[in-house]
């Protein structure tokens, strides 16, 4: 008869050690992963960053409709040379899921352009940034990821540090503060789209047909009244767009491989930090308080939500 207190046999402990190795392996491979996704999202957002510092020095004389064009048919041609040869771009696996994520990414872009224009500037980039929070209540809902409390509280204090940044005031038209909203949420249904989208494709397929969407859906309006650059300068602009863009966007896809979509859009909101300091370097203006503390309330919530993950756990007895 086993007598009480009596320790454990050296077998089971044996037995137990392969299984506490395999979960710490596990751990550090997650982890591993999840610092890879971070770094592409960073990346990503410096990229869209200097896209809009691109944007900017090319001047008002140039619409919506050009810089689309210019985007959109740019990338497919750069994708097209790129990535051609290696794999069949005009194939998907899931086609349907791929043409509404082109639907959903044109409709995006879209919204936020006329947004800008009907309402001031912070406005629409603070109901634009909240997109993260869109992704977090589409993708338990079309997808079944869960998402923690502490999730939700890092996000808001994310949406908090770009409020902060662009001194928001809701201001403007009801009809602009609505496309800004809805910029938001078709911009939170792209991302839960490319993660789920990513487990099947790769990155250039998915920003390929976002292109070609998107070209489809602008040539009109583009070829109606064409603007083409006509000094050098201005097309070395409109390559710098081309590169960043593609290059950014790529970089964004390859980063949902890593992390769910409401905490890339999360890391992706680092873009704002990079857009306004390009301006205080290159365009002469000014940095007040606003962009230390806006800045650092982005970044510091991307760091303690990734910490958070990075808590070791107790072991098992």
């Amino acid at each position: 008869m086993k007598r009480t207190g009596e320790p454990a046999p050296l077998e089971s402990t044996r037995q137990d050690v392969p299984i506490r190795r395999k979960d710490r392996d596990s751990e550090r491979h997650a982890g591993a992963e999840e610092r890879q996704g971070i770094a592409f999202m960073m990346a990503s957002a410096f990229l869209f960053g200097l896209l809009g510092l691109f944007i900017k020095l090319l001047g008002p004389s140039f619409r919506v409709w050009d810089i689309a064009a210019f985007r959109f048919g740019g990338g497919l041609l750069l994708l097209l040379l790129i990535f051609g040869r290696r794999e069949n771009l005009f194939r998907p696996a899931n086609p349907r899921l791929m043409l509404i994520r082109g639907l959903t990414g044109t409709a995006a872009f879209l919204s936020l352009v006329s947004a800008i224009q009907l309402v001031s500037l912070s406005t629409a980039m603070v109901l634009f940034y909240s997109y993260p929070a869109f992704a977090a209540l589409i993708a338990p809902i079309l997808f079944r990821d869960r998402i923690a409390a502490v999730d939700v509280f890092w996000i808001a204090v994310a949406l908090a540090g770009v409020a902060v940044l662009f001194d928001a005031g809701m201001h403007g038209s009801l009809t602009g503060r609505m496309l800004g909203v809805s910029a938001a949420l078709f911009a939170g249904l792209t991302v839960t789209l490319i993660r789920r989208l990513r487990e099947t494709h790769s990155s250039a397929i998915i920003y390929f047909h976002f292109c070609l969407m998107g070209g489809i859906i602008t040539a009109v309006p583009f070829l109606a009244d064409p603007r083409l650059p006509r000094t050098a300068a201005e097309w070395l602009l409109v390559l710098g767009i081309v590169v960043t863009s593609v290059s950014a966007q790529l970089l964004m896809n390859q980063g949902f491989r890593y992390c769910n979509s409401w905490k890339g859009g999360m890391y992706m909101t680092s873009e704002v930090v990079h857009t306004t300091l390009f301006g205080v370097i290159f365009l002469g203006e000014g940095v007040t308080w606003r962009f230390w503390v806006g800045g650092f309330l982005i970044v510091g919530s991307a760091l303690f939500s990734h910490l958070r993950t990075q808590r070791p756990r107790l072991p098992r007895r």
